[in-house]
């Protein structure tokens, strides 16, 4: 099943998530190899592509895994948690509609 990941960061995470962007997309690349990863991004802080200094709020992940535990468990582990720069992570059962 699908399931998404909201997470929201901790004020001021830029300098952390650019230390720890390199292990946090390669786990991410793991999902998508295995045809598990349906998207994944952040969010700006500001309505730009390339929000520059003013960083990044959160982000978002819709991938599949055998259950919310699971999904669970792979959000707390992710590089982006484990250094602090998430402040809150929700995990929901995601349903895929459209396209």
């Amino acid at each position: 099943m699908w399931y998404s990941l909201v997470c929201t960061d901790v004020a001021e995470s830029l300098p952390l998530r650019k230390a720890t962007r390199p292990a946090h997309l390669q786990r991410l690349e793991v999902l998508r190899d295995a045809g598990r990863l349906l998207v994944a991004g952040p969010n700006p802080s500001i309505d730009s592509e390339d929000p520059g200094e003013a960083g990044f709020s959160g982000s978002i992940i819709i991938a599949e895994f055998d259950s919310l535990a699971a999904a669970q468990e792979w959000a707390a582990q992710d590089p982006y948690q484990v250094a602090g720069i998430y402040a809150s992570v929700s995990v929901k059962p995601y349903k895929k509609v459209l396209p």
